[in-house]
This record gives structure tokens, C-alpha cells and sequence, in this order.
């Protein structure tokens, strides 16, 4: 893994946390315990302040970015889907950003939302707790279920655990 300092600030990384040695925290980072950063997951904070709750999952190739002297703000459990780009906005616990998908800057992403793939969250947008948004820009199109909230709970732990264990236990370069 790449973690870098950056103009005195340095990364802290939570207990129990997997970051993929290609995935690159840089600077004024704080990120909770039992997550997974995934393989080519960029988490800058040069400018401004990352801050990611516990059991979040960071898919591949990620971006995580704000701007300077501001904030960006993940909660706990959330899954940020892979090729994802977050940027300067603040995202509840439980939420999930599908594969692809950009939250721009100044957006506000309420618990258990879902932004479906290759969505665009624009800039200043909200999107409800449990709303179901889609689309270029998003538009709500329905609501989270509690099956749906339970199917994703067992998921979301599945990542806590490949973080806290399997990866550390069972990655090992050729």
C-alpha cells in the first residue's frame, strides 16, 4: 500500500483495515476500522479533509477528492462501487454508490440511499434517506425496501470481512 504524508498531515487508518498495496492514501485522511480499500482505490487528501466511517468498502479504482480547506465526508457501511468518483460531498451511513458513479461537489447523500450505476449526483444535490436515484443527472425513481436492507447488511459485512481477514490472510503476490 502507498500512504503518504503530505504537507505534515498523515493518514490514519482504523483497526482492522485492508488497503490493496496499488490503492494510494495521500495526506489528510482519516479512514475508520474494517474497511476495504480496493486495488487501485486514490484517496487524496492534499487539498482538503477525507474522512470514511467504519466497515465502508472502496471498490477498484476508486476516487475520493475534496476541495481545498473543505471536507468530503463517507459514513459507516456505505459501499462506494467500483470506478466511482466522490468528490467534496458528505455521504450518510449505509448508503451505496453504484459502479461508475460521480457525487459531485457540495451533494448530500441521505442513510440507505442508492445511486445506481453510472449515476451523476450534481453539484449541491440531495438525495433522501432510502431514495433510490438513477440516471445522468440522478432522479429518484423509488424507495429501499427492508429486504433490500437486509440483503445488503450480510453484503456489506462480507467486505468488513474480507478486510479485517481473508485479504490480510489469504492475498500473496506470485
Amino acid at each position: 500500500m502507498a500512504v503518504y504524508s503530505f504537507e505534515g498531515r498523515k493518514p490514519v487508518i482504523g483497526r482492522g483495515t485492508y488497503v490493496h498495496p496499488s490503492a494510494d492514501i495521500i495526506g489528510n485522511v482519516v479512514v475508520g476500522g474494517r474497511c476495504f480499500i480496493g486495488p487501485g482505490a486514490r484517496i487524496r487528501g492534499d487539498y482538503g479533509r477525507i474522512e470514511i466511517g467504519s466497515n465502508t468498502a472502496v471498490e477498484d479504482n476508486c476516487v475520493i477528492h475534496a476541495r481545498p480547506g473543505e471536507q468530503t465526508r463517507i459514513g459507516d457501511w456505505v459501499t462506494l462501487g467500483h470506478g466511482a468518483i466522490i468528490h467534496n460531498c458528505s455521504i450518510a451511513d449505509w448508503v451505496v454508490v453504484g459502479m461508475g458513479a460521480v457525487v459531485s461537489d457540495y451533494a448530500e447523500l441521505g442513510e440507505w440511499c442508492v445511486i445506481g450505476e453510472g449515476g451523476v449526483v450534481r453539484n449541491n444535490q440531495k438525495v433522501a434517506p432510502g431514495a433510490i436515484a438513477v440516471g445522468v443527472p440522478v432522479k429518484v425513481v423509488g424507495e429501499v425496501s427492508q429486504e433490500y436492507k437486509d440483503q445488503w447488511r450480510r453484503f456489506k459485512e462480507i467486505y468488513s470481512e474480507l478486510a479485517e481477514k481473508r485479504y490480510l490472510e489469504g492475498l500473496k503476490p506470485l
